[in-house]
Formats: C-alpha cells, sequence, structure tokens
C-alpha cells in the first residue's frame, strides 16, 4: 500500500476513510490523495475531509513519503487505491490484522491541477433524465442540484462498502449482488445504487420496496424506459411486511420516517444482511418520550427547551440504534454522508454483519443509557427480546 502511494507514476487516487479499532480517531472523517503537476514539479495533494469541508495541501516531492507514513499511522479503518494498473483495498482486522486485496486494473493517470470535478454519478446518466434531476442536455437543473448531491454522496459511501464487504468474503462474488431499498419513495436512490454497483462490474438484482401504488407505477415506467426492468423491480408493501425470495446482501433506506428507520434496519438484521446503509430521517418517537421523563442529573437542561431536546432525541436515537445493531453482530459506524446546506438530515450509519458477539461492557453500558434516559428504543423492540421491556 505505501509503494502504490509513493508511485508518482502510477498513483491515480487513493482513499483513506473509517476508524481502525484500537487506534485513535483520525483527526478528518476521510483523506484523499492524488498527484498534481504545479509549475513543472510533481506534487502529493491531499485533500482531508472534516464535517463541514476539504482541507487540501500540496506536498512537495521531497516531502511525500514522511506524510505518506503519517496517512497510513492517522489510524484510518480502511484503504482504497486506484493506480494505473491494479485497485487495492486495505482493511484492518478488530486484533488490527491487515487484510489486503488486489485486483488487476487500467485506468490512466490524471496530474491535471484544474481537472473537472470528479463526479460519481454522471449528470448526463440517463436515470438521471428519465427522472427529471438533469435535462437532456445532462446538465443538473438547479432546483434539482439537493437530491443529486444527496443521492451522490450516499453513492460515494455505498460503493468501498461493498467492495469492502466483497473482498472480505461477506459477499460472495460467484452469484448475482442482491440489494434492497426499503421505503424507496420515488426510487432516486434505487436507481442511482444500481446504475453505480452495475457500472462497477457487479451482476446487480434490485428491489425497491415502498407501500405507494402510484410510485411503484411511475418507478416501473422509468425502469422500462431504462430498459432495466430483468434486473431491478418494485413490490408494493409495507417495510415490516415486505417478503422477497432471495435473502439481500445490501439493505439500503433513505430518509425512512421516524421509526420506519427502524423498521428497515430491523428487516436487514433478521435477513442478516452483510452490509446497512441507512440515512435516519425525523426522530419523533424518542422525542415523545422525553417529554414524559424525569432526565437524569445534572441533565435536565438538555431537555428543558423544545429544540434542543429535539436535538438531542436526534442524537440519542442514533447512538442506541448503532448500540442495538452492534449487540445483533454488526459493525456500525455513523457518518455525515452530505454537507447539511443539502439536507439537515444528513447522518448515515453503515453497519457491515461480522456476527462477533457483543462485548459485555457494550449491553451494560446500553442499559445504563436507557435505564437512566427512561426510553424505549422502537429498535430494541424489535431486535433485542429484553427490547421489549418498558424501562422505569
Amino acid at each position: 500500500m505505501w509503494a502504490a502511494l509513493v508511485d508518482r507514476l502510477g498513483l491515480v487516487r487513493g482513499l483513506g476513510s473509517g476508524r481502525r479499532r484500537g487506534s485513535g480517531a483520525p483527526g478528518f472523517v476521510r483523506a484523499e490523495v492524488r498527484y498534481v503537476d504545479l509549475k513543472g514539479e510533481r506534487h502529493l495533494q491531499v485533500t482531508e475531509f472534516d464535517e463541514r469541508q476539504a482541507h487540501t495541501r500540496n506536498v512537495p516531492d521531497a516531502d511525500v513519503e514522511k506524510v505518506v507514513d503519517e496517512l497510513l499511522d492517522a489510524g484510518y479503518g480502511s484503504w482504497h487505491v486506484e493506480t494505473t494498473s491494479e485497485t487495492l483495498r486495505l482493511r484492518y482486522t478488530k486484533k488490527g490484522k491487515e487484510l489486503l486485496h488486489r485486483q488487476e486494473d487500467s485506468r490512466e493517470q490524471q496530474t491535471s491541477h484544474d481537472r473537472v470535478k470528479r463526479r460519481v454519478l454522471d449528470p448526463a446518466a440517463p436515470f438521471l433524465i428519465e427522472l427529471g434531476i438533469s435535462d437532456h442536455q445532462g446538465r443538473v437543473k438547479p432546483s434539482r442540484q439537493a437530491k443529486y448531491k444527496q443521492i451522490e454522496e450516499f453513492c460515494k459511501l455505498l460503493a468501498p462498502a461493498v467492495d469492502e464487504a466483497v473482498a472480505a468474503g461477506r459477499i460472495a462474488k460467484d452469484r448475482p449482488l442482491q440489494v434492497v431499498d426499503l421505503g424507496c419513495g420515488n426510487a432516486y436512490l434505487t436507481l442511482a445504487a444500481y446504475h453505480l454497483l452495475s457500472a462497477a462490474g457487479h451482476d446487480v438484482r434490485m428491489t425497491g420496496i415502498d407501500h405507494n401504488p402510484a410510485a411503484r407505477k411511475r418507478n416501473t415506467r422509468v425502469v422500462e424506459a431504462l430498459g432495466w426492468q430483468e434486473h431491478l423491480r418494485f413490490l408494493d408493501a409495507t417495510i415490516e411486511g415486505a417478503e422477497l425470495d432471495v435473502r439481500p446482501d445490501v439493505v439500503l433506506a433513505l430518509h425512512a420516517c421516524d421509526t420506519a428507520t427502524d423498521d428497515a434496519l430491523a428487516r436487514a438484521a433478521r435477513w442478516e444482511a452483510a452490509l446497512v446503509l441507512a440515512a435516519p430521517c425525523c426522530h419523533h418517537d424518542i422525542q415523545k418520550q422525553l417529554k414524559s421523563v424525569t432526565p437524569p442529573a445534572p441533565y435536565a437542561l438538555m431537555t428543558r427547551y423544545g429544540i434542543v431536546r429535539e436535538r438531542f432525541a436526534d442524537v440519542l436515537t442514533d447512538t442506541l440504534r448503532a448500540a442495538v445493531l452492534r449487540q445483533v453482530g454488526y459493525r456500525v459506524e455513523v457518518v455525515q454522508f452530505v454537507d447539511s446546506q443539502h439536507t439537515p438530515r444528513n447522518l448515515l450509519l453503515r453497519a457491515a454483519r461480522t456476527g462477533a458477539e457483543p462485548a459485555a461492557d457494550l449491553r451494560a453500558e446500553y442499559q445504563a443509557m436507557v435505564t437512566e434516559w427512561q426510553v424505549t428504543p422502537r429498535l430494541a423492540q424489535l431486535l433485542l427480546p429484553e427490547g421489549a421491556e418498558v424501562v422505569s
């Protein structure tokens, strides 16, 4: 991995993300590196992303190896590196062991400093035109910029997560990739995910589920217009009532309202899906519960004011969701997937099934939190035997 990152003539792009178990948290959410030519000299361009913005620096040749060492030691849980001849995927196990997967590839190195902005979803893609997000000249409509950005950023996290699951053996390579979008609505994410994963070489079988007959008919017309009907279907069903003939590998849920997100996470866990990506929407359930409880001392001020109580309930809800998923065999990350200017609901739970037994301290910490705050998470009621009990 180090050799690929310091290869001035071969590196196309390197991306570090996630948090390595047993290591301190990286200073940034993710880091991206590539080589650029500035005034006739090659530099390593390092772009590091926090929750608000990107920070870019251009490292002169003499300092490249030192900076690469620092990046590899920063604590990122995985690296995805593209070179002119191969793709490398590095991840770390719970015990700190390095697992490296190599795949032969062929691509060109672009070192222009003023490059065209990298897009995961080409605005001229036919499905975006069919959905009305782009015009017939392949340009994103001004009124649909936020929606385009939302699904593109979701897909940026989806693609490497699927690659990692395949490389780790959690998703089989010798059969079609089964993907389900729960609460798919107008199918923006459904079609984007199908397009993205198919373009990446996966043999995708996609199912969109939503209890809205009108949306299903509209979505089906779009899919038929694109010629995707053999591998992409829509079912008219509720999230909790959906029945599939094949267990899904990947389950998606974008902005399912309130406890519908819990229903989606529970369905994914019961299917034992290898990978789950869910971006929650509103969080009314625990907000309501907090109105009628006495907060543990000295935190009464956190629920005194309505707007503060709502924001705290958002954080508490997703914290407890992650804790529940960890107790049923998932490794969970909670990340920001798009800037708040595009949508205020911009957190994403990314869960990979490992089947590992939860540590005793996790159960204890979870139980202490729900007991002190006197809340009963919907997801716990669905997945944990003790979760159905009312905390008092």
